[in-house]
């Protein structure tokens, strides 16, 4: 679309999830390296929380793709609505274990054996699990916090990481019994305007920019607008992009912004008022 105009490689604000777009900002790097340390010294479990649009999930993904030693065996659950069945089943075929099992006390045992046979192999069984607030089956949080039971030597047999939103410290707050296994817990912050200025630099960078193309007004106005939210700057510096390019613009400015964000704004409305008309 706008990459041959402003002389870039590729899109540099795109909002899937990418490791190799992975911005190491001091909160993300802190996240990062607290989720690396639970899983490299056997911390049971750890809690990693953000509001969304923060990156919890391109942090998970980066520790993922860095887990390259053959001695971790990894499951991830992204979706975690299931029942407590199913929840169990998602955990062997990520790891993978082909099983029939038709009862939860089967599926249990499978599990164990697998946790005992990756230990007795010197191998060290992770379970990541994203969007863990979404969980709606509250035995869920039972058999997670029965993982932890698992051990071996002094040893965890299992390490547990559980990804959210802000909204899972306060459901794992009522289960005190889980609450109290988390070794590690951790909330990702909001971008300062610095660190915003310096993530919209990097992904400019990294798409070929020789130089800046938002004036620092108009930084500063994204920052304001999108709270410091990866996501809600993405979202606004891509589209100002795309409206200057048709404009011819040298840059980006305030007002090209202040534009934009008036622009989407009333298209939200719109969009609104049709679908309650509907």
């Amino acid at each position: 679309m706008y990459e041959n105009y402003w002389g870039l490689s590729r899109l540099p604000f795109q909002i899937v999830s990418d490791p190799d777009k992975y911005f190491p900002s001091s909160v993300h790097e802190e996240a990062r390296s607290r989720i690396s340390y639970a899983i490299r010294y056997g911390k049971g479990a750890a809690l990693f929380t953000g509001e969304v649009g923060m990156g919890k999930t391109t942090v998970t993904n980066v520790v993922s793709k860095r887990l390259t030693d053959k001695n971790i065996d990894l499951a991830m659950i992204v979706n975690p609505l299931l029942n407590v069945n199913d929840f169990l089943r998602e955990i062997l075929y990520q790891l993978k274990v082909k099983s029939a099992s038709t009862t939860k006390l089967d599926l249990v045992h499978e599990i164990s054996d697998k946790l005992i046979s990756n230990y007795h192999s010197g191998k060290t069984t992770v379970l990541i699990i994203d969007e863990a607030h979404l969980i709606t089956d509250t035995q869920i949080y039972e058999e997670i916090r029965l993982l932890l039971n698992y051990q071996f030597d002094g040893n965890f047999l299992i390490t547990v990481i559980l990804v959210g939103q802000p909204e899972l410290r306060r459901i794992i707050r009522d289960i005190t019994s889980l609450e109290q296994r988390l070794t590690i817990k951790f909330h990702l912050r909001n971008f300062s305007y610095e660190g915003t200025k310096e993530y919209i630099l990097f992904r400019l960078q990294h798409a070929g920019a020789g130089e800046s193309i938002f004036t620092m007004d108009a930084i500063r106005l994204i920052h304001e607008y999108a709270s410091g939210i990866p996501r809600k700057i993405n979202q606004i510096c891509d589209m100002s992009l795309l409206v200057t390019s048709y404009q011819k613009k040298q840059n980006v400015d305030a007002e090209d912004v202040r534009k934009v964000i008036a622009d989407e704004a009333r298209h939200w409305d719109e969009h609104v008022q049709a679908a309650d008309l509907g």
